[in-house]
């Protein structure tokens, strides 16, 4: 594993649990070069879920972008990045034990809404008006009723 601080191609393993309800391994690595320590995750390798978009395209599920997009939904909210990473690890813990391997980003984006709406409603309708695409004050209106 290359140190992401030097690119040192060597480290050694500092600490190793157990992370994501068992579903990975977190491992505390320190660079033999430099020192620097670092966080790396080992996940079984499964087969990929394809998104299928509203123009008929497709790519595959990638965690790291939703993690952004809810970063920046949760943003300056008590909601700890544990909680959202819990969050997409429910959400593709529901994904795989469905054996699903595409879905539509549709339903992805309501399954995220469901889920957050049980978090937080800020982040909620934040996400929501860049997923629904919110063009009015009508449609945040809507939203917003759609919580009560």
């Amino acid at each position: 594993m290359r140190c992401p601080s030097c690119g040192y191609p060597e480290s050694k393993v500092v600490d190793s649990r157990s992370a994501d309800e068992g579903s990975s391994i977190r491992r505390r690595r320190e660079c033999l070069e430099c020192g620097n320590r670092f966080t790396t995750y080992e996940r079984l390798a499964e087969h990929p879920i394809l998104v299928i978009k509203t123009d008929g395209s497709s790519e595959v599920f990638d965690r790291q972008k939703l993690m952004r997009g809810l970063l920046i939904a949760c943003a300056k909210r008590p909601i700890t990045p544990e909680k959202i990473e819990g969050l997409i690890v429910n959400l593709e813990a529901e994904l795989r034990s469905t054996q699903r391997t595409e879905i539509k980003s549709k339903d992805l984006g309501d399954m995220v809404l469901a889920r957050l709406a049980k978090l937080d409603d800020v982040a909620y309708i934040r996400f929501a008006s860049v997923y629904k695409d919110f063009q009015s004050v009508e449609e945040f209106s809507q939203a917003l009723g759609e919580l009560g």
